[in-house]
């Protein structure tokens, strides 16, 4: 006999991949394109994570988040340089794929303080969530913290020990 489990993710975050395909469809260019090589490693690494989380990897699930923020500190440094010497074009480009980086890796850690809500492991979500209102601090990153800070609150409704312990 076999037995399947199948790990459901939100809706949302289906949405949230299809969202950043077609952001990275809309960046295509050429195939020798930087911009666009750089957005399919980073669609790589948002699917990637995904798989890992509905394996149980964690683990790797967190590896893959961490080479997206890195590919956007990257190109945060891109466009710092790139803004000093000009170009408005290569920088418009640049900070918009950065940008789309820093929101997905956003996303990725609130579904992994999901992930953990559904597995009953209320301390890692709390941390995940804390990674998200700790690190995403730019203005328009605002509504991940405050996703994460419901999240918090939501998590303390359904992991609060019960006052009745048969329930």
């Amino acid at each position: 006999m076999r037995l399947f489990v199948k790990i459901l993710l939100p809706h949302g975050f289906y949405h949230a991949v299809a969202g950043m395909s077609l952001f990275i469809l809309l960046l295509s260019g050429c195939a020798q394109d930087p911009y666009q090589r750089r957005a399919d490693v980073m669609k790589d690494h948002v699917e990637n994570f995904y798989g890992h989380l509905k394996s149980n990897r964690v683990g790797s699930a967190v590896h893959e988040n961490e080479q997206i923020e890195l590919m956007a500190e990257q190109m945060a440094d891109t466009v710092k340089k790139r803004a000093q010497m000009g170009g408005a074009g290569q920088v418009h480009r640049e900070f918009a794929l950065m940008k789309t980086a820093r929101e997905t890796a956003a996303q990725n850690w609130i579904a992994l303080g999901q992930y953990f809500a559904l597995k009953q492991q209320p301390d890692r979500a709390r941390a995940s969530y804390q990674r998200v209102i700790d690190t995403y601090t730019n203005p328009t990153e605002h509504v991940y913290r405050e996703q994460a800070a419901r999240a918090l609150k939501d998590l303390d409704i359904v992991s609060a020990p019960s006052p009745d312990p048969t329930h």
